[in-house]
């Protein structure tokens, strides 16, 4: 079978749709996937897929009915074509993802109209599925991998192959770090989804003067104010430089904690096997928290303190 999977964004739920192309690939298919720019680095270290297809989405959103779009697009419907998949898993549920999945030209599966952000992109598919209520987002891919004739032996997000290759940049922070470290990340795509950086602050010092975690500072695009803001707060915590997701990966590895809420190196760090403390507010922990340590999940209101969460750290880090 030559599988194509169209996931674009975001990291976390890229990595909860890693599950699809491995068990396609144990079963001896090709698997091909079309994805954003910025998650390329991730599947091209991945094993289980023969083929990365980048899809400039965004880049296409800003200059929608630019001749440079229109050519992009069009190259990559004949990319899609010339790969002659015999199935496509839209894994995203948008419009954007269901004209794509398309351009392949084989049967499309995708979620049902009552399980997409986008339901009428639903009109493009060719096989809806209906995950059961409730489950995890890594069980709702793998229903669709159900759906397109793929047997499911392993349901756990992996991304240990990106810890195969060099990462220079990993290794020159790691040199001077301090161990055990803590590996804290504020921010989140959405700012409800985001704790607070007073919180991070006090939680970071706690940890440091028992059991002795040292504190490590993560960020990503648009966090800038928010890491100055930790700095002010906490000049005792180490900022990360900027990282590729490769060596992101090789720094997460080392980590003895990561906290961090509903946000992608929390997913990464999952699927890397390092203990996670995810805090989860707005989103639903049993959907979309660490699909490996589901136990480790903190649902936090207004009234949740650091000190709380504290304890739940030497919870996860006892276990």
């Amino acid at each position: 079978m030559k599988l194509l999977i169209v996931r674009l964004s975001s990291l976390g739920d890229v990595i909860h749709t890693l599950p699809v192309a491995a068990n396609a690939h144990r079963a001896g298919g090709h698997v091909f996937w079309v994805v954003e720019a910025a998650y390329r680095d991730l599947l091209a270290a991945d094993p289980d897929v023969e083929r990365v297809i980048v899809a400039d989405t965004k880049g296409w959103r800003r200059r929608l009915l630019s001749p440079r779009t229109v050519s992009e697009i069009a190259a990559l419907r004949r990319e899609l074509r010339e790969l002659a998949p015999d199935v496509t898993i839209d894994a995203q549920g948008l419009w954007k993802s269901a004209v794509i999945s398309r351009f392949a030209g084989a049967p499309v599966v995708g979620f049902s109209a009552l399980s997409r952000r986008e339901p009428t992109s639903a009109v493009l598919g060719n096989r809806p599925v209906q995950p059961l209520a409730g489950c995890h987002v890594v069980d709702r891919n793998l229903s669709l991998a159900e759906a397109a004739g793929i047997p499911i032996t392993d349901r756990f997000p992996d991304a240990r192959f990106l810890l195969a290759r060099p990462a220079p940049e990993a290794d020159a922070f790691l040199a001077g770090q301090p161990r055990p470290f803590a590996l804290y990340h504020p921010g989140a795509g959405r700012p409800e989804k985001t704790w607070g950086e007073e919180r991070f602050a006090v939680l970071a010092r706690l940890l440091a003067k028992s059991p002795g975690l040292s504190p490590v500072l993560s960020w990503g695009p648009g966090d800038e104010s928010r890491v100055r803001r930790l700095e002010a707060l906490a000049p005792e915590m180490r900022v990360l430089p900027a990282l590729t997701l490769p060596a992101l990966a090789h720094v997460i590895a080392r980590a003895s904690l990561v906290v961090a809420g509903d946000t992608g190196p929390l997913h990464l760090a999952d699927a890397l096997g390092t203990s996670t403390l995810a805090l989860f507010g707005p989103t639903d922990p049993a959907r979309n928290g660490p699909y490996r340590s589901p136990g480790s999940a903190v649902r936090y209101d207004s009234k949740t303190g650091p000190e709380e969460v504290a304890r739940r750290a030497l919870e996860v880090l006892a276990a």
